[in-house]
């Protein structure tokens, strides 16, 4: 079992910068995958980003490209997602999940139904 906890949303002026952080716990070792996701009110969940659990390629969603980033906070198991010069678009609420036990394939990251545990997700609200 793992656990993820979600942190560090909230109101952001367009411009402005927010760092999400994501941590698990429990059997943290089968994890082999990480992204962040997002998902709107009346709209599907975007990918935004993923981080394999070794290595330190990262890939983002086109949408973001440019303007987030992802990274481990210090732990192999601990991730943030910084986003910079944040537009009202990017208001949702932001999911991390992992991929337990099994690779995805790189054409795969970006599929949401890939991933095995989700955190509760935090919400970010850009507006002026």
């Amino acid at each position: 079992q793992v656990q993820l906890v979600e942190s560090g949303g909230g109101l952001a002026r367009p411009g402005d910068s927010l760092r999400l952080s994501c941590v698990a716990s429990g059997t943290t070792n089968s994890i082999t995958s990480m992204a962040w996701f997002r998902q709107a009110p009346g709209k599907e969940r975007e990918f935004v980003g993923a981080i394999r659990s070794h290595g330190d390629n990262t890939w983002l969603g086109e949408s973001v490209k440019g303007r987030f980033t992802i990274s481990r906070n210090n732990a192999r198991y601990s991730w943030l997602l910084q986003m910079n010069s944040l537009k009202p678009e990017d208001s949702a609420v932001y999911y991390c999940a992992v991929k337990l036990h099994t690779r995805i394939i790189q054409s795969s990251l970006s599929d949401h139904t890939q991933y095995t545990t989700w955190g509760q997700g935090t919400q970010v609200t850009v507006s002026s």
